[in-house]
């Protein structure tokens, strides 16, 4: 494995977005076009991204980028107009991103499990004037009556039609890239939805320059590097934590139209893979592969993770399967352009409860209710502040009053920073347990189960209780082959818990536990469920 040589870059104090001041990278490109050009300037002929049998140089990919960006602007597009992206993980979802850039648009990526209520209300929200869509999903777009904004539809996959995507590429080239200033929005990304309407949260330029570049120092990436996209190219952590970070290095993105553990291991095994994100579940399901231990992953350096906690068992799993791999947890959310904490290198194993410390130019407080900051390891809300976290809600201004203070975003997270300077994230908020007055988090309960060798994950959630307020209840999803009863499981945490803690129920699966497009787990489904049933079932 490569040495790591992590050099921070310089840093100054620098006012943005009128609310802020915060420590930026004194060196840095201004735009997402200007981290273009340099890769194609640095490595022209080097592997820009790879999808299937597609490869692109990134001499190549600039000029398929440009040609798009010509053939949209040819059709009247401008800058700061709304770019939006039905497209799964593919070349032209890549391709049209840097043709945005290019011109100075803003694009929008829809997750492709969007339906056609959702589509347009996005696209009505950010007042769309564009959408670029795989004719696979042609049936889910909007009648033009319902969609006033939306001038031009470009689809990918049929080259019929004056706006075919094959037409855009035969068009002249953009002569030159549209100047933009680094506070201008690059991308709108819309939050999950996870309760009420979905919010577009405003990634500007200067957003996602400092967030590749964090990934960049912490990872020591390079141009050698070769990333794989396994997880939406349209969610923050596809399109900046992935795709961004190999523009920002010249290195290789090595796009999957989707994740399935059989074709990922291959895949990883042939492209030479040196690094990827996902969420903990997918390693999991690496591990449970029979060939992992026989596939030639001696390339993978670094496997960062998110959007939940890694169970102390997938840890040990990796560290013998493959001892070069160095884990790594990013702690984010679309409001922070991916990280706003990154575990160092070779620190995973002495801090297995911790998501890290803070990125270079990040600043994190921990709250109480009435908004006083608390001491080191106390417990309160995770608040975010530093130049990748974004200016607000796109035509939203009072869900950004509520949701950001000067400056720092209000994340929703119970946590704690202790003395050596590594926040530890609890639980959502909404999702902490009260049982009679003693406050219980999720993740501690889930961790001990997935310790549980019959155990795929865990999901801990409140079963209402008149006496208590709430009890533990935990919906378990089964190891292919594998049974356990409920009091094994009850007993396995009585075991390693406090007797609060210990789930009193359980609703055991074989089918996965239910996740959005982003892959988070979805516990508001899973409390529709428990109250929907008589009693926990076996």
């Amino acid at each position: 494995m490569r040495m790591w040589e992590i050099q921070q870059p310089a840093t100054r104090m620098e006012a943005h977005f009128g609310d802020r001041v915060v420590p930026c990278f004194a060196e840095r490109p201004h735009s997402v076009y200007t981290m273009f050009r340099q890769a194609v300037e640095s490595n022209p002929d080097g592997e820009a991204v790879i999808c299937g049998e597609r490869r692109l140089s990134w001499r190549d990919l600039h000029a398929q980028a440009m040609a798009v960006a010509g053939g949209l602007a040819q059709r009247g597009v401008v800058k700061g107009e709304r770019i939006a992206l039905l497209l799964g993980n593919d070349i032209e979802f890549v391709v049209t991103t840097l043709a945005a850039a290019a011109l100075g648009a803003i694009v929008v990526p829809l997750s492709i499990r969007e339906q056609k209520p959702g589509i347009t209300y996005i696209l009505n929200q950010c007042t769309a004037a564009v959408i670029v869509y795989d004719a696979a999903l042609a049936d889910r777009l909007p009648a033009a009556v319902d969609v006033a904004h939306l001038r031009l539809r470009v689809c990918v996959g049929d080259d019929t039609g004056t706006n075919a995507f094959g037409a855009l590429l035969a068009t002249p080239a953009l002569a030159e890239a549209v100047e933009v200033h680094e506070e201008e929005v690059a991308a709108i990304l819309y939050t999950s939805g996870t309760t009420g309407r979905p919010k577009g949260a405003m990634l500007t330029h200067v957003n996602i320059v400092h967030s590749t570049m964090h990934y960049e120092s912490t990872m020591a990436l390079t141009s050698a590097d070769r990333g794989a996209a396994v997880v939406p190219l349209s969610h923050v952590t596809g399109l900046v934590g992935l795709l961004m970070v190999m523009v920002r290095t010249a290195g290789t993105l090595l796009v999957a139209p989707a994740f399935r553990a059989a074709d990922f291991l291959p895949f990883a095994e042939r492209e030479r893979m040196s690094f990827t994100i996902m969420v903990p579940a997918m390693y999991n399901l690496c591990l449970l592969q029979d060939d992992f231990g026989r596939r030639d992953l001696s390339a993978w350096r670094v496997g960062a993770y998110g959007g939940a906690p890694m169970p102390t068992a997938t840890i040990d799993a990796l560290a013998r399967q493959l001892p070069g791999l160095v884990l790594m947890n990013a702690y984010g959310a679309t409001e922070t352009t991916s990280p706003s904490t990154l575990m160092p290198p070779g620190q995973t194993d002495g801090h297995r409860d911790s998501v890290g410390r803070t990125v270079q130019c990040g600043h994190i407080l921990i709250m109480d209710d009435a908004g006083r900051e608390v001491p080191r390891d106390e417990t309160g809300e995770i608040w975010i502040g530093g130049p990748m976290i974004v200016k607000g809600y796109w035509d939203n201004p009072s869900a950004t009053a509520e949701n950001f203070t000067g400056g720092y975003w209000h994340s929703g997270d119970i946590g704690s920073m202790d003395a050596d300077g590594y926040l530890h994230v609890f639980d959502r908020r909404k999702d902490m347990l009260n049982r009679g007055g003693y406050k219980i988090y999720s993740v501690e309960v889930e961790n001990v189960l997935c310790q549980h060798p019959a155990v795929l994950e865990a999901a801990v959630v409140g079963k209402p209780c008149p006496v208590l307020g709430e009890r533990v209840h935990v919906f378990v999803a089964l190891k292919e082959g594998q049974g356990v009863a409920q009091d094994e499981l009850i007993a396995f945490c009585a075991e390693r818990l406090a007797d609060y803690k210990v789930p009193e129920s359980v609703t055991l699966r074989t089918e996965p536990l239910p996740r959005n497009a982003n892959g988070k787990l979805l516990k508001r489904d899973l409390r529709e469920q428990l109250l929907a049933e008589p009693k926990a079932t076996t």
